[in-house]
């Protein structure tokens, strides 16, 4: 059991961890590289310590003692107490939910060892919006994809926000960074995989169609925010597909658009 720590230092080193929270390109070099992550927020906490990543420490203001009783009497890492002004004065903003941890990351697999045993896959090529991927994260874990994989510039599924936004749903569904996109289209199709893009082109079939197919293996690619799915990873993949749209409207955002492909083409019940 840790004992809760009063800190009332905002420069203690051992508030290192939380330092600079809302910096987003700080936080993005520096949370990999030291490998860490922040999740905040009861429900968070808990979800990734049921996931089974190693807490670090954990920050609390104080009447988050009592709430987060039997989390602090398991942990074996610090739990520092601070006050509410000295916890936004560290982080840079209001910490509403009162607590926050810090926990470790775990090394990413291999895109084949998640392939193996998956029917139901999604790619997001270059989305930069952390609030997207953790709704598309959020989408994944609820409508039965089995694995989700990321182009290398693809944004951090364990940056705050995105943790946050999927409510924890980035710890439930196992994710790893490709090396190399749209060459690693060919790791999929080894594997067994159709690979289909969502987006707008002459030669694109619909959803309807491509759910009709009920393909073994599906490999579900999705683009990023603007500018849509690279040309050179439409000329490689083996469908285009489209969402029918009405009243004029042309595209969904991509966390929107990634619900309605992931339970449209969810695998049939036999």
């Amino acid at each position: 059991m840790s004992q809760p720590d009063p800190v009332t230092d905002p420069a203690d080193p051992r508030l290192a961890d939380y330092t600079g929270l809302t910096d987003v390109e700080l936080r993005r070099r520096r949370e990999p590289a030291e490998g860490l992550f922040i999740a905040e927020g009861e429900k968070v906490i808990r979800r990734a310590l049921a996931a089974g990543y190693r807490m670090r420490s954990m920050l609390l203001t104080p009447k988050w003692l009592t709430v987060m009783a039997d989390v602090i009497a398991e942990a074996d890492a610090p739990v520092h107490v601070v006050e509410p002004a000295l916890a936004e004065q560290v982080t840079g903003y209001h910490v509403h939910r009162g607590a926050l941890a810090s926990m470790a990351r775990e090394p990413l697999p291999a895109a084949a060892e998640l392939l193996a045993g998956a029917r139901r896959v999604a790619v997001f090529e270059d989305i930069v919006d952390h609030a997207n991927i953790g709704a598309a994260f959020r989408n994944a874990a609820a409508l039965g994809v089995d694995a989700v994989l990321l182009t290398p510039r693809c944004a951090d599924p364990f940056y705050r926000r995105s943790v946050k936004v999927s409510m924890g749903a980035v710890f439930q569904v196992p994710w790893t960074r490709l090396e190399s996109w749209p060459g690693s289209i060919e790791t999929f199709r080894s594997a067994g995989f159709t690979v289909a893009a969502l987006c707008l082109s002459e030669r694109a079939i619909t959803l309807d169609e491509l759910a009709a197919r009920d393909d073994e293996r599906l490999a579900l690619v999705f683009g990023t925010e603007g500018d849509g799915i690279a040309d050179g990873t439409l000329a490689a993949v083996d469908a285009h597909v489209r969402i029918p749209m009405d009243a004029g409207v042309d595209s969904l955002n991509v966390a929107a658009a990634s619900a309605v492909a992931f339970y449209a083409t969810r695998p049939r019940v036999s």
